[in-house]
């Protein structure tokens, strides 16, 4: 049987789903949208992606990644949303970094990694 995110849409496995689609917009040297992500995934209302997409900055942060967030960006802006991303000055240097790291050299994390990392990183205040 084929499992399917959406039939237990926890948030640390929609962060999972969200890693996927990242690490291939960071190949395609791409951002995406709050609105197109929440297409592909299938929300119906905006706001719900703060707690989602800080599973992975603190996975990112935890793990020294390249911050992974900054790459979903407001449609108006093309700015990342506040405390997900990096400070204007840093960003393009930034989405240089995530575009050229090498994600798919790596496993990615597992919905059970990023929710402990998550909680290691809301402990230690990050």
């Amino acid at each position: 049987m084929i499992n399917k995110f959406d039939e237990n849409p926890s948030d640390e496995l929609r962060a999972f789903q969200i890693w996927l689609i990242l690490i291939s917009k960071a190949l395609n040297r791409q951002t995406v949208t709050y609105k197109i992500l929440g297409k592909m995934l299938g929300f119906k209302g905006y706001g719900v992606f703060a707690g989602i997409l800080d599973h992975i900055r603190i996975y990112c942060i935890l793990n020294k990644l390249p911050p992974l967030t900054a790459l979903v960006v407001n449609q108006v802006t093309g700015l990342p949303g506040e405390g997900l991303g990096l400070l204007d000055k840093k960003l393009n240097s930034a989405r240089e970094i995530i575009y050229n790291y090498d994600w798919y050299n790596i496993i990615p994390p597992t919905p059970e990694q990023l929710m402990r990392e998550r909680e290691k990183g809301i402990k230690k205040g990050i």
